[in-house]
């Protein structure tokens, strides 16, 4: 399964080092199973987006997934690529930009030719194979046909989708300068909150997360003494409050940092897939410790 990790120390900037690929054991062993993809997106003081990608194990710049990035940002997208449409490029590596914001999604839409029809001239946002990116691109058709009013156009997008097209899961995260966005849907995948305050549970803690995969860590001392709300995959650590998001839910984290929460797709989608739907690399990429 694909590995989700946002974070956002808004409204300051923190630093961070992310190693997203740590596995423990050997090279050799490593080569059989490495993700189809790393990616680490943040933001330049001046709200520039920055995206480091490595599609695949031959890449030449795989080398930077295994090393310590230490980054400053006061957001941060994360994100380990199982693949289940698209090759193994760098125009299919997550994060996607669009727009000065950055996404990156963990599932299965289908019928993308109908989904393609649906974006018209908008198609011409898509640069690689995948559904995320064609997700990607209706949601920002839908920000820019709401005014730029960024929640309300993911309302409009991921309703259509839920509506329209044979879905998997439509876990993501979204991110801007200064904002995170994450949406959980339907209960395929899990995807969890920690609204972490300053030094964790203790108060004197820098924050180090961990994956149990053991693919992706996250550290930050800045963290030790300002707080932060944390979205991943999976529980990263020990602390008491990491909470399940539930399904249909949207999370916003305003550039003030707080975590605004509401029900945007209340009922299942209309045309469910089950696991035993999809076939190849979909399945794969899909199937829970993947």
């Amino acid at each position: 399964m694909c590995r989700l990790f946002g974070l956002s120390s808004a409204p300051r900037r923190s630093r961070a080092t992310f190693w997203l690929l740590e596995a423990p054991d050997s090279l050799a062993a490593q080569s059989h199973r490495d993700p189809d993809g790393t990616g680490l997106g943040y933001f330049d003081p001046d709200g520039t987006p920055e995206v480091r990608k490595a599609p695949d194990a031959a890449y030449q710049d795989r080398d930077f997934a295994r090393e310590a990035r230490r980054i400053c940002s006061a957001t941060f997208l994360a994100h380990i690529r199982l693949a289940s449409t698209g090759g193994l490029t760098a125009p299919n590596t997550h994060p996607f930009e669009q727009q000065g914001r950055l996404f990156a999604h963990n599932g299965v839409v289908e019928e993308l030719a109908f989904l393609e029809a649906h974006l018209g001239p908008d198609m011409a946002l898509v640069r690689g194979e995948t559904d995320s990116e064609r997700v990607f691109a209706l949601i920002t058709r839908e920000i820019r046909d709401s005014g730029g009013d960024i929640g309300a156009g993911i309302e409009r997008a991921v309703r259509w989708i839920a509506a329209q097209l044979p879905l998997y899961a439509l876990n993501f995260i979204l991110t801007t300068p200064d904002e995170l966005w994450a949406l959980r849907y339907p209960d395929t995948h899990e995807l969890y909150v920690l609204e972490r305050e300053a030094g964790g549970p203790h108060g004197t803690r820098h924050l180090d997360h961990s994956g149990t995969d053991g693919r992706l860590r996250v550290r930050s001392g800045d963290l030790a003494d300002r707080p932060a709300t944390v979205v991943a995959s999976e529980r990263m650590d020990e602390h008491p409050d990491w909470r399940l998001m539930e399904p249909g839910e949207l999370l916003r984290v305003t550039p003030a940092g707080c975590a605004d929460r509401h029900l945007v797709l209340p009922d299942p989608p209309a045309h469910p897939l089950r696991l035993a739907d999809l076939t190849g690399r979909a399945a794969h990429s899909q199937k829970a410790g993947g």
